[in-house]
């Protein structure tokens, strides 16, 4: 197995109450030590102080810091697949445009909410292995959007939906993190951004659906 098929995963994943506890503890310290000090300075001794955790825990959960931000771009990616598959059952529908324009304020408000998003996704792209176990996670994510473009292009093949869908989700990721990106300068570039983030998808997909 080479570095870029290698996947980043728990040793073991919490089965009792207190473990769990933990275990989510130790998540949520780690997402507030990558705000505060970004990924390089990233430590488990950080994490471990600010989650209250020994940390012999931290190891006997996640090997390294890249396994820990995996899992972290897990629970990102799990929520977006739950808004996705309610999405998903409104399709099709004449008004998917509208349905598209809710969800992409969904996803605008968690990333303008919750700053670690974007610092998850930013880390997830520092090395080979991050960036393949990150594409494995996304796989359900492009499969529920492959099967809802199917009623807008139903002459193109599954695989040509699943790439399709995987540029949409970048893109998207992409432009969100340059709506926050000045958000300490103020709203006003996050609220340009985002209806322009719609605009372009919007008439993109229409174009995919006229193909």
């Amino acid at each position: 197995m080479t570095d870029e098929q290698e996947l980043l995963v728990p040793r073991r994943r919490p089965a009792q109450a207190r473990s769990r506890e933990r275990f989510d503890r130790i998540l949520v310290a780690a997402r507030s030590v990558l705000v505060d000090v970004g990924f390089e300075s990233f430590t488990f001794d950080e994490v471990a102080k600010r989650s209250e955790v020994p940390i012999g825990t931290l190891y006997q959960f996640f090997a390294n810091k890249y396994v820990l931000i995996c899992e972290l771009d897990r629970v990102d990616t799990a929520e977006a697949v739950a808004e996705l598959r309610r999405f998903s059952e409104q399709v099709p529908a004449l008004q998917w445009p509208d349905i598209l324009d809710e969800f992409i304020d969904h996803l605008a408000r968690m990333w303008h909410e919750d700053p670690s998003r974007r610092a998850v996704w930013h880390a997830v792209q520092s090395t080979p292995a991050t960036r393949y176990t990150a594409s494995v996670t996304e796989r359900e994510m492009l499969e529920i959007i492959a099967d809802a473009l199917e009623p807008l292009n139903s002459h193109a093949s599954y695989d040509a939906r699943y790439n399709l869908a995987g540029l949409l989700v970048h893109t998207v990721s992409s432009l969100l993190n340059y709506a926050v990106s000045d958000l300490d300068a103020g709203e006003d570039s996050f609220v340009r951004v985002v209806p322009e983030i719609k605009r372009m998808l919007i008439a993109y997909l229409f174009a995919v659906a006229q193909a």
